[in-house]
């Protein structure tokens, strides 16, 4: 069985290995970089400057934990970036090695559909050619979105894919966009030194979030000296030779040396050549797939960003599997009830399940566990005690409907929570599993105990039962 990939990215990788381990012979289409932009220019290379903010952070607290060093602490972010394109070119050596390994094809160049099984491939250095396959999956992914009235310049104006590359950190930064990407190139430049300002057209930032998540967040966002400016968006700019002047709906002016403009993704499948083979698409230029993630074209699969579904690198991790599992003939319906995501800001965020105004939006009868680090013998030690343990329960069977966590390695702990959910798992479940000490994830424990008024470390409480 021959499979032909369109993009390598978390997607298509996966997709390609999978169906490698399975038999298939595999082709993979890809006209950018091995990866995608998960690995260049989102998850890998953010989180690895994450990293060194995190250190940089520590140094400077290092007195406080009896450590003393002499003479002035520094940020030298060319040697970040640095690093950054280290361990972003290591990642995608080894996908290619992976590729090599599984007897996987790549080919870089564009692909185009001429029919359901027919690909024309132009390849980078101009040979085209076409080949025939018996399954296709697309996985091309999404594109950041940008607005009119802030064309971005590369300079002033940029997208995280410039900022990311920057050599120097700008002594103002403002950022459109208070979603995820925004909150954590917050994080990371006002932790660097930068003073920051968030522009959201939202009331609150992390729109998405449980508002006791987003309203933690906000209040150390503002401890960490970032400006918010909430239920506005920007109506005006004007450049100059050295600053970016932006005029916001509120009549808020802000002057500034960079603009990030963060605000979301969409998707363009132009040039798939998707209308010869009979693929539909959405209103929003999603490609509509089944349970199975096949397209209206029998035989051709969709997966991930393009989808139109959760835009996460790891959700089109899962894509790629189940779709290679059904053009196989192992038919698994796609299970995203359960989705686990981190959010890096500072402190960081798990989260999964739905939020309590979800909840209520949907006429369920909650009760709901809360616990903060502040209560744990970890989190003193580390020197981490702000964040929130929240764990949302079904109010008549206790299962977990949804749990958030902000704190030290939230996106790790959630997965606790994930699993839970996945095995129908309930509050007291949860409660009554013991958990090492001491851990960050007794937090987590506590917060279930909660749900019944039982945890130890929290004052007696009336339990009550959250209506809709």
């Amino acid at each position: 069985m021959h499979v032909v990939i369109i993009g390598a990215g978390p997607g298509g990788y996966v997709a390609a290995i999978r169906a490698a381990q399975v038999g298939a012979n595999v082709t993979v289409v890809e006209q950018g970089w091995v990866g995608g932009v998960c690995l260049h220019w989102g998850c890998i290379p953010s989180k690895a400057l994450l990293a060194c903010r995190d250190v940089f952070t520590k140094v400077c607290l290092a007195s406080e934990f009896g450590i003393q060093i002499a003479g002035p602490i520094s940020v030298d972010l060319q040697a970040m970036v640095n690093r950054k394109n280290k361990i972003v070119s290591t990642l995608a050596s080894g996908v290619r090695s992976l590729f090599k390994s599984w007897g996987v094809q790549l080919i870089e160049g564009r692909a185009e559909l001429l029919d359901q099984r027919t690909i024309r491939i132009v390849e980078i250095e101009g040979k085209e050619h076409t080949v025939i396959a018996d399954a296709i999956v697309i996985a091309t992914g999404s594109q950041p979105t940008t607005l009119p009235n802030l064309p971005v310049d590369g300079e002033f104006i940029v997208t995280s894919k410039e900022l990311l590359d920057t050599t120097d950190i700008p002594k103002t930064l403002l950022i459109v966009g208070a979603g995820v990407e925004g909150c954590e190139f917050a994080s990371l430049f006002a932790g660097l030194g930068s003073r920051v300002s968030l522009v959201e057209m939202a009331p609150q930032i992390l729109p998405s979030e449980d508002t006791e998540v987003s309203a933690q967040i906000q209040s150390v966002f503002k401890k960490q000296g970032i400006d918010l400016y909430l239920g506005t968006q920007v109506v005006e700019v004007e450049k100059s030779d050295e600053n970016v002047q932006v005029t916001c709906s509120d009549g808020t002016t802000i002057v500034t040396d960079k603009v990030l403009v963060s605000v979301g993704r969409h998707i363009n499948p132009q040039g798939l050549g998707l209308e010869n083979a009979g693929v539909a698409v959405g209103n929003c230029g999603e490609i509509t797939v089944n349970e199975y993630l096949e397209t209206t074209a029998p035989g051709i699969y969709a997966i991930g960003d393009v989808t139109g579904k959760s835009m996460l690198a790891h959700v089109a991790s899962y894509h790629g599997k189940v779709a290679v599992e059904n053009m196989m003939g192992n038919l698994i319906e796609i299970n995203d009830d359960v989705i686990p995501v981190g959010i890096f800001t500072v402190p960081e965020i798990g989260r999964v399940g739905i939020t309590e105004e979800e909840a209520k939006t949907r006429g369920i009868q909650t009760r709901i566990g809360r616990f903060r680090p502040i209560g744990l013998g970890k989190a003193h030690a580390q020197g981490e005690t702000t964040g929130l343990f929240k764990v949302i329960a079904d109010a008549e069977s206790d299962r977990l409907l949804g749990v958030h966590i902000v704190g030290s390695h939230a996106a790790d702990l959630i997965h606790e929570a994930a699993l839970g959910m996945r095995l129908g798992a309930t509050a007291k479940t949860l409660a009554t599993t013991i958990h090492a000490h001491p851990t960050w994830a007794e937090g987590l424990m506590e917060a279930a105990e909660d749900v019944s008024g039982e945890a130890i470390h929290l004052a007696k409480k009336k339990v009550a039962v959250a209506t809709p």
